[in-house]
């Protein structure tokens, strides 16, 4: 109505024309004929397999409720993981430590006790090596002193 009267001059020209088709149609479309080979879309295995479809279908759902995925860093991922051996480790030695037996109870009594004894001996034989000359002869005298009177009497 209104824009037939319009001149074609007068009309705005569209900044971005719509291309016309420059491929032509191919020659198989309209044929019948049997012996061409129709091209088919290739079958991409990795959508068609169903562990892709199950995870696909399970991002859509999760996305539909809002749960994103964690998009974790490899290297924080393996950090938190071995965090985590980490602590499972303390808590079984936690364990293994409260459920020992009598026995290994009154063992490490035993050798905490030999232990406090070494060092004992040590220090010692540290204060003799390091007494002066004359307590140390002094202690000669009286183990002769000692030995004479007990040898006269047996």
């Amino acid at each position: 109505y209104f824009t037939d009267t319009l001149s074609e001059d007068t009309r705005p020209k569209d900044p971005y024309p719509i291309p016309r088709k420059t491929m032509a149609e191919p020659d198989y479309i309209d044929d019948n004929n049997p012996e061409l080979i129709r091209p088919q879309k290739l079958i991409n295995p990795v959508k068609s397999s169903r562990n892709h479809q199950d995870l696909h279908r399970e991002l859509l759902m999760n996305q539909k409720r809002g749960l994103a995925p964690q998009n974790k860093p490899e290297l924080q991922k393996v950090m938190e993981k071995r965090k985590r051996d980490q602590v499972i480790k303390q808590q079984k030695e936690e364990e293994a430590q409260k459920k020992k037996s009598d026995l290994e109870i009154e063992l490490l009594k035993r050798q905490q006790k030999l232990e406090q004894l070494e060092l004992e001996q040590q220090k010692l034989q540290e204060e003799q090596e390091n007494a002066p000359e004359f307590v140390k002869v002094k202690g000669n005298l009286r183990r002769t002193v000692q030995e004479a009177t007990e040898a006269p009497e047996s």
